[in-house]
């Protein structure tokens, strides 16, 4: 009967068959290999074919598992059937194996599976290692096409077939995105072969070790400094539980409101002083937020930090069809465009179109007034609403200042302030400079030039209500020097 025999040939030489594998391949004619660079290939006495040319040759790994697994099934269909030879386990670490499972039974072709002993169990072995101790394991070729690794750093990794310097580098480009550079890895060549090597390394040195080959394996220990969202949504939702904080037991949306406003202006604080130590302190008081709010939601059966996370990503996968997509632009200017029309399409998906459309939709009204201003103004300017150029904007700064000087009833003045403020984020952002920004610098210098000029005048024994104008402004311009 046509079938496929999927065989597994362990990690090293033919001592690592299993009696299962032993036997068949002892009863076979032919054996297909998914890599004829395998220690044991010496041992089958059948005769061999390889798809090494073809991974010699893939430039996408994907359409290639996709190529060997149709291969295999036809091969299936013989009246003889196939065996089909893969290092270690089948189903660990095979990209092909279940592509040709998921073919095979759309054809109602039978597969067997000979086991084999995996990578796994002799590089535990050389680390000394639990297997069950929250081991994550993943392909050096997964990792080295993507920007940041699927590992969590607080839990030990093991990273499979490192194979050259080449495949090395990319690697390490990519765990760097959420490792140190002076995290200490190890390298497993041969486990549990008699040529077995284990030595360590920084992870910024991974791209330059020699000797790495199919059986090289690459060890990340857990870092329990560099906890990873779930470790953190395990800390959360204790705090939530019943034997967690009364504090934390009680919160509610509504009464988590004002920490999320105060936590984001402490991130702007930080920003505003270029403190990076702190901006990482902060950051971290804002995820507190985000991931309170997500456990009460997913306690009140609202939704859960999946759906949060899966939401955004799509939204970013989709609000990106320039880079994850076939849309070709030609520069930063089309991209305002481009993103109009997805946010319009989505709403009309979502059944929020207004009756009628208008280019300043979208903003938020809970912004701060600044920063709100400039939204809109940035909106305004993508439906054309602009001015030629930035002696325009100056000329409308200097005639709302004008209307400011010459308003008299106090509704006039307020309206003209407001017209000035708004001429004044255009100016900003015809500067390309922040508005709330230069705000928020210039309240901390005032401040500290304010707090100088307190100290100037305590040292001469006045006080500052006392003193005349010109007495102040002198005081004033000596602190601005003072802190120049």
């Amino acid at each position: 009967m046509p079938k496929i025999t999927i065989v597994g040939l362990g990690p090293h030489d033919s001592q690592c068959w299993t009696v299962a594998a032993q036997h068949h391949l002892s009863q076979v004619e032919e054996v297909y290999l998914r890599t004829a660079r395998h220690p044991s290939v010496a041992d089958i006495s059948a005769k061999t074919h390889s798809f090494d040319d073809w991974y010699e040759q893939a430039s996408d790994f994907n359409e290639l598992y996709d190529r060997v697994a149709t291969e295999i099934v036809r091969l299936g269909q013989r009246p003889t059937g196939v065996t089909y030879a893969v290092p270690g386990h089948p189903h660990v670490g095979e990209a092909t194996v279940p592509r040709i499972m998921d073919l095979a039974e759309a054809q109602q072709l039978p597969v067997k599976i000979i086991h084999g002993l995996s990578f796994i169990e002799p590089t535990l072995t050389a680390l000394k290692l639990n297997g069950l101790n929250n081991l994550q394991i993943a392909d050096a070729i997964e990792i080295a096409h993507l920007y940041h690794p699927p590992l969590n750093p607080d839990r030990p990794a093991l990273v499979a077939r490192l194979y050259g310097q080449a495949i090395a580098q990319r690697v390490q480009a990519t765990l760097l995105n959420a490792y140190r550079p002076d995290d200490t890895i190890t390298l497993i060549r041969a486990a549990g072969s008699a040529t077995e090597r284990v030595w360590s390394c920084r992870l910024a040195e991974l791209a330059d070790q020699p000797d790495l080959d199919d059986w090289t394996t690459l060890y990340l220990p857990a870092n329990p400094l560099n906890n990873s969202l779930v470790t953190f949504q395990e800390t959360i939702a204790h705090l939530r539980s019943p034997d967690g904080c009364p504090w934390d037991k009680v919160q509610t949306h509504q009464s988590l409101r004002p920490y999320l406003l105060e936590e984001t202006y402490e991130v702007l604080e930080t920003l505003d002083a270029n403190d990076t130590p702190a901006l990482a302190e902060e950051l971290g008081d804002l995820l507190l937020q985000i991931v309170l709010h997500t456990q009460i939601a997913t306690q009140n059966g609202e939704f859960n930090m999946g759906e949060v996370i899966g939401q955004i990503n799509r939204k970013m996968l989709r609000r990106h069809p320039h880079v994850f997509g076939d849309v070709v632009i030609q520069g930063v200017a089309e991209l305002g465009p481009l993103w109009s029309a997805i946010k319009q399409a989505e709403k009309a998906e979502k059944g929020k179109l207004p009756q009628v459309i208008s280019a300043l939709d979208g903003v938020p009204i809970g912004l701060p007034a600044l920063a709100q201003a400039l939204a809109i103004a940035k909106k305004a300017v993508r439906a054309g609403f602009e001015w030629d150029n930035i002696e325009g904007v100056l000329s409308k700064v200097i005639e709302e200042a004008r209307e400011v000087a010459e308003a008299t009833e106090p509704s006039h003045v307020e309206a003209e302030i407001g017209d000035l403020l708004f001429s004044i984020v255009n100016l900003a952002r015809w500067r390309k400079i922040d508005p709330e920004s230069a705000l928020r610098s210039m309240n901390v210098r005032f401040t500290r030039r304010f707090q100088t000029v307190e100290a100037l005048v305590a040292a001469q024994g006045k006080v500052l209500s006392e003193m005349s104008l010109a007495e102040m402004l002198a005081v004033w311009n000596e602190a601005k020097r003072l802190l120049a």
